[in-house]
């Protein structure tokens, strides 16, 4: 395990527990969400606004990166890190749910992923092995390794292969990163921040013996930290929750779980309720800019006639920038006059809203009261409880 990366779980309340990660760019209080910054940056905001809301961890694309402007322009610039203006640590997923997304523009093979841009057209192969190297260029503090994402729903026997293939290349992904971290660089590589981590991924749709199978396999390949990979696309919540509950003991109690893509407010609160540490989702970000905010009460679609008079804030008892500032009649007035301002306050509330939810997740957790938590949640947010 590289030096600067510690996890130390220091409280636990049923199966959900409060930890520590120490990164290479500082340490994560956990449970944690990530704000997903695509492209190198959180959309609607900047990383003075990303702190001003609590982040202490964002997630970056691989695949969008290597792309555009470039891995190895990022790496003559200092790293995505000084690149970006993000200091704090950062977690880059490997690009393969990018690539699964591409459907008629890539073709799996044992050897990696055959893609065209959805730039240019150009031609691209993405290895594990490239897939390590981008990531070591980019500097990332958290590098995911490539797996074979699935669609919903998939059979046993798909599932099967790519949780296979998804091991094989996991393994040669493993290799890799250990040469480079290792100082044995080859083709230039240089690994812009040395501390780095790699997280494996488990597979294997909604089939609980091809899941378990994967997790046993994927430790047994002893990465720094475990994700799972391939939900929240399209399944029901109450199966990705199943799931979830019968994979997560099979993953080290000493490492981190990092459940990949989701979700909703509510989906955050069951699946760590399961045992799970760390999240990642667009929702908040994409939704704000639709005109959808998250509150205690519910979802609120300012762009609704019912608000063109409403001079009440968005949330009452949020303390956030927008909420403190602004009214529900203000804000679908920036929606509907296309005004950036309104997609950047719908955002810091929404990010507030997930990031708050975090820490009260993470006090429930230390007073010994997170069920209550729970089920004052579900009651006070229904809907948001059960969308999936």
């Amino acid at each position: 395990m590289p030096s600067t990366f510690r996890f130390l779980v220091t409280e636990t309340d049923g199966r959900a527990r409060r930890g520590e990660m120490q990164t290479a760019h500082g340490v994560v209080q956990t449970p944690a969400f990530m704000p997903v910054g695509t492209q190198g940056a959180v959309k609607a905001v900047t990383p003075r606004d990303l702190l001003d809301v609590g982040t202490e961890i964002i997630l970056c694309n691989t695949y969008h990166l290597h792309l555009r402007p470039g891995d190895d322009r990022i790496a003559r610039i200092g790293g995505l890190h000084r690149f970006a203006g993000w200091h704090g640590p950062i977690l880059t997923d490997s690009g393969g749910y990018q690539v699964f997304s591409l459907a008629n523009r890539r073709v799996v093979s044992e050897e990696g992923v055959s893609f065209r841009s959805h730039l240019d057209g150009r031609a691209h192969m993405l290895t594990p092995e490239k897939a390590v190297e981008v990531q070591a260029r980019l500097g990332s503090d958290i590098a995911m390794v490539l797996d074979e994402c699935i669609a919903w729903p998939a059979d046993r026997d798909q599932a099967r292969r790519a949780s296979e293939r998804t091991h094989r290349w996991a393994r040669r992904s493993r290799e890799r990163f250990v040469a480079l971290t290792a100082g044995h660089q080859t083709g230039g590589v240089v690994v812009s921040t040395p501390g780095q981590a790699q997280f494996g991924i488990v597979q294997g749709g909604a089939h609980p013996d091809v899941r378990e199978w994967s997790a046993r396999e994927t430790v047994a390949l002893d990465f720094e930290a475990y994700a799972i990979g391939g939900l929240g696309v399209g399944e029901p919540a109450p199966v990705m929750y199943d799931i979830v509950e019968r994979t997560v003991p099979a993953l080290p109690a000493d490492r981190p779980r990092y459940l990949m893509g989701v979700g909703t407010p509510g989906d955050l609160v069951e699946c760590v309720a399961r045992g799970v540490d760390l999240f990642d989702c667009v929702l908040p970000t994409r939704n704000a800019r639709n005109g959808q905010l998250f509150t205690r009460q519910g979802r609120l679609n300012v762009k609704n006639a019912a608000y063109a008079d409403d001079a009440r804030p968005p949330d009452e008892a949020c303390p956030c920038y927008t909420c403190q500032h602004f009214s529900r009649a203000y804000l679908r007035h920036l929606f509907l006059a296309g005004e950036i301002a309104g997609a950047t306050l719908n955002t810091l509330h929404n990010l507030h809203f997930y990031l708050d939810t975090m820490r009260r997740i993470r006090e429930g957790i230390m007073r010994g009261s997170f069920e209550a938590l729970r089920q004052e949640f579900h009651l006070t947010n229904p809907a948001q409880a059960q969308d999936s």
